[in-house]
């Protein structure tokens, strides 16, 4: 990638944007389900497409680890970037859906696989905005032997919560009103 952040100064203003992404979106997050929600609006149409979204974050972080493997650095650096711009639109999307629709109950008979499937889900959720950010830092620095090193934690992680995001969604969705 650009070694345009081997500035320390851009470095250290890089990592402090992660610091403080890493905090705000879960606090946002959080806030969104004790917030009144904007009436009016029919969002209910997002739970698909943010389901979708994760599933293809799935298949394109799977697609971006062949190509690393390859050799194919340019075409992996792009799927990176896809598999961070769907995270994005998928946080989007949440984030409509919940400032704009009551949480939905879980009412099937397997809620012993539902709700540690989706605590896990959640806390990896936070757990992986850091960890994808710094990995990508480190190879947009240039420092591979770092962004390797990090991605053997980063890579597993994000593809649990994307295909966790799925499931969760495929269990709850006959429970939606």
């Amino acid at each position: 990638m650009s070694t345009e952040l081997s500035n320390p100064q851009e470095m250290k203003r890089a990592r402090r944007l992660i610091v403080t992404a890493s905090i705000a979106v879960p606090v946002v997050v959080a806030l969104l389900f004790g917030m009144p929600k904007i009436k009016g609006v029919d969002l209910s149409f997002l739970p698909p497409i943010y389901a979708s979204i994760n599933a293809l974050t799935a298949g394109v972080l799977v697609v971006a680890l062949a190509t690393i493997k390859q050799g194919k650095k340019e075409i992996h650096r792009t799927l990176i970037r896809l598999a961070l711009f769907l995270s994005i639109v998928f946080l989007g999307c949440y984030v409509a859906y919940h400032i704009t629709s009551d949480p939905t109950p879980y009412g099937g008979a397997y809620g012993y696989i539902y709700y540690p499937l989706l605590i896990a889900h959640i806390g990896l959720s936070v757990a992986v905005i850091p960890l994808v950010l710094f990995t990508y830092l480190w190879a947009w620095q240039g420092d591979f032997a770092k962004h390797k090193k990090w991605t053997r934690f980063a890579w597993p992680i994000w593809m649990f919560v994307a295909i966790s995001g799925v499931v969760v969604y495929r269990m709850i969705a006959p429970y939606y009103g």
